[in-house]
């Protein structure tokens, strides 16, 4: 069943300019009171390794690590496509605390079910 207030954020990209679109809309999402998920896919997971997001910081924002870690704390889940670590040979990878490995299934579900998909 389709919910309007759900907005999926799907992020497909290591490049650390591409890093905060999706976690501060999100972000605003939240803060009008909608439904944020942000799903990591791809070459996004890269970002999530351990060290990596606090290495990407643009201009006056924060670090990208910090803008996850505000994601999270604010209740957004933070999504990572189990089909793509398979993609990158990542049998075992530590990844963030607080994100969430899911089955591929899960892209199509919640596209399915958001009032809108943003991809990054």
């Amino acid at each position: 069943m389709k919910d309007e207030n759900a907005i999926l954020y799907v992020q497909t990209s290591s490049d650390p300019a591409r890093q905060y679109s999706p976690l501060v809309l999100a972000q605003a999402a939240k803060a009008m009171d909608l439904d944020p998920t942000v799903y990591y896919l791809g070459m996004g997971l890269v970002t999530l390794r351990p060290g990596e997001a606090e290495k990407m910081q643009l201009g006056s924002f924060p670090s990208v690590r910090e803008m996850i870690d505000k994601t999270l704390a604010m209740g957004i889940p933070i999504l990572v496509c189990e089909a793509s670590k398979q993609m990158l040979g990542w049998d075992t990878v530590e990844l963030i605390d607080g994100v969430k490995i899911v089955g591929a299934a899960t892209l199509n579900d919640l596209a399915l079910d958001a009032g809108a998909t943003m991809w990054f």
